[in-house]
């Protein structure tokens, strides 16, 4: 029984002061609250549990999600849905838990909070909700960064996105209306430039009538008419058709020789 005791205590201890680094991980030792400067990747570590521990974090991009009001330049609380998205540099992770600790990503937070309101307080709240809105996220983005490394290094910021913006009841009103506004105007626009085709169409088709009753009149000749007197009189004897034909032995009577 002794020996059995021995036996799984060994065990028990050998389980005990290992560590398995996963894919998307990696691991730092902490030995009597220092830091190793070695990181650990993946793969199976071994440490002395009674004065040392290992560490893991992910390696992988995180995101932070947050819901809260930003600031704007006329003073209005405009509402939003935030991501942060960010990760760990692996080899940077000691300066990272020895200056900010395990919960870093309070940090970050705070960072946005104070970077965000910097930035957003120089745009008006139409702009969140507008093309604007990347010019807002990168701008918060360069100042978090500029925050952060002056705690430390090794945290990437690999964008902010700002989701679901929530403008006050009473400008995304006005907002609407300024659009239907402008949307009714150009539709004016168009209908007036529309009847103003039509009617340099009727203008163009009007004096070409005119033009080409001009060129007809100046080209009737009595001569002419002569000849289509003719050749309508050739046509009509070549028709099988009985027909009554009545002039005045010199023209058709649809034609006044006087004229």
């Amino acid at each position: 029984m002794k020996t059995k005791f021995l036996l799984l205590t060994a065990i028990l201890l050998l389980f005990s002061n290992c560590a398995v680094i996963r894919p998307g991980e990696a691991g730092v030792k902490q030995t009597l609250g220092k830091f190793s400067d070695d990181v650990i990747t993946e793969g199976t570590v071994i440490y002395n549990p009674f004065i040392s521990k290992i560490i893991k974090e992910s390696t992988q991009t995180n995101n932070i999600k947050l819901v809260l009001s930003l600031p704007s330049k006329e003073g209005l609380s405009v509402d939003s849905e935030i991501s942060i998205l960010y990760r760990l540099e692996q080899n940077k992770i000691p300066s990272v838990l020895e200056n900010l600790g395990q919960e870093y990503e309070d940090i970050i937070t705070s960072v946005f909070r104070s970077a965000s309101s910097d930035v957003c307080a120089k745009f008006y709240a139409k702009d969140m909700h507008s093309g604007m809105r990347s010019t807002i996220e990168e701008e918060i983005k360069i100042k978090m960064e500029e925050n952060l490394l002056k705690q430390a290094e090794g945290i990437e910021l690999i964008a902010v996105l700002m989701k679901s913006i929530r403008l006050p009841r009473g400008l995304a009103n006005s907002i609407e209306e300024k659009l239907q506004a402008e949307q009714d105007a150009m539709r004016m626009e168009f209908v007036i430039q529309q009847a103003k085709l039509e009617a340099e169409r009727k203008i163009i088709d009007a004096e070409g009538e005119r033009d080409a009753q001009i060129i007809l009149a100046t080209g009737l000749t009595p001569e002419i008419i002569k000849i289509k007197s003719i050749d309508a009189f050739n046509r009509l004897s070549a028709s099988p058709n009985s027909k009554i034909i009545i002039t005045d032995g010199k023209t058709p009577m649809l034609i006044n020789p006087n004229e």
